[in-house]
């Protein structure tokens, strides 16, 4: 497997690992009775500021697989995994430190410490774009 298609599992698998936490929650409240089955939003707005993190880190990872997973797919089916690989790992890594950092804080530090993890996912991004695109 090439590191770009193990990198786009990882992300697909991370984002999954968000949901199933989220909805393993939400089952705990609906099954102990503090929240109806209709009680829930998207964000999580009515919930606890872990399950609110949780539902933005979980979006988080949905806004950016068509983006970041749109140009693994390019570069695999197009047989340019060599524009891609060598940071295929680096994306998934900065894609997971963005999701746990917004899980634990809302610091400034925290945010800004997101804010860089995501900064290096639009800059491999952006690099692959540019390769893909120009050759």
């Amino acid at each position: 497997m090439s590191s770009t298609l193990g990198a786009l599992t990882g992300f697909v698998s991370w984002t999954l690992v968000l949901l199933i936490l989220m909805e393993a929650i939400r089952t705990q409240l609906v099954v102990t009775k503090r929240v109806p089955p209709n009680g829930f939003t998207p964000d999580n707005a009515s919930l606890s500021p872990f399950m609110q993190r949780l539902a933005r880190a979980h979006a988080n990872c949905i806004e950016g697989l068509p983006v970041f997973g749109g140009l693994m797919l390019i570069a695999l089916v197009s047989g340019k995994t060599a524009v891609t690989d060598p940071l295929a790992y680096a994306l998934l890594a900065a894609r997971m430190v963005q999701s746990l950092i917004h899980l634990a804080s809302t610091s400034r530090l925290a945010v800004s410490l997101r804010f860089s993890a995501f900064s290096v996912q639009m800059a491999i991004g952006a690099y692959w774009a540019a390769r893909l695109l120009l050759g």
